[in-house]
């Protein structure tokens, strides 16, 4: 069953992310917060292709998870590494929308914890290129710069939304809790209790919830048009 619903559960994610991502920016006509969330859908999509798509192979195939087990792992990586910038690009957004002008210590703090994030992907230690598991250390030396980052922007997201009464995007922070929610357990526990994999799947529409959030209010508030131009 597993081999059969999960396949299909991530190629329609990857195509309505990406086509969402595709969309905004064909008609964000300039408008930078459209544009800003194009950008970022495409992101997650692309970055979560290299590694749903050799999870895809390994599902329908014999021994699928042995034999691309490199193709996983540096999925897993490329994956680690998108989704480094697809919340720097939502801190960008951030400030798009609520007109943040100055707090440039805050933008140093973040750009450190994402180059820290990104810098510790790369070391050998991960093991991804056998798809293997790391040490406790490793896995945190890479995990703890980004959780930060994530809290960071649960906060300011929150507190803007908040504050301005901003009605389409009061949401927006549950979405960020609920994917580092369901992602933190997995990361930890998920090798000594498989079923904890299952988590992936609500992790997966908590960051749709946020693509649409953006998708939603782009056309309500008529920044894009889905209806064909007469001309």
């Amino acid at each position: 069953m597993q081999a059969i619903m999960e396949p299909i559960f991530d190629i329609l994610y990857l195509i309505i992310v990406t086509s969402i991502g595709v969309i905004m920016i064909a008609k964000s006509k300039g408008d930078k917060q459209t544009l800003a969330f194009g950008i970022m859908a495409v992101v997650l999509g692309l970055g979560d292709a290299f590694h749903l798509i050799p999870r895809i192979m390994a599902l329908v195939t014999e021994d699928g998870f042995v034999t691309y087990a490199a193709a996983l792992g540096i999925g897993k990586l490329i994956t680690s590494i998108t989704m480094t910038g697809f919340y720097i690009i939502l801190y960008y957004i951030w400030r798009i929308r609520y007109q943040i002008k100055g707090k440039h210590y805050l933008t140093i703090i973040y750009s450190l914890l994402a180059a820290m994030r990104v810098i510790c992907c790369f070391f050998p230690q991960n093991n991804w290129l056998n798809n293997a598991d790391c040490t406790i250390l490793w896995t945190l030396l890479r995990n703890v710069p980004f959780a930060i980052m994530g809290i960071i922007i649960i906060v300011l997201f929150a507190v803007s939304a908040i504050k301005t009464k901003d009605k389409p995007y009061y949401f927006m922070f549950v979405t960020i809790i609920l994917s580092f929610g369901f992602y933190i357990p997995v990361l930890f526990w998920a090798d000594q209790f498989p079923m904890i994999g299952l988590l992936m799947i609500p992790k997966t529409c908590a960051y749709v919830w946020t693509i649409l959030i953006g998708f939603i209010d782009s056309i309500k508030s008529g920044k894009i048009s889905l209806k064909k131009s007469n001309k």
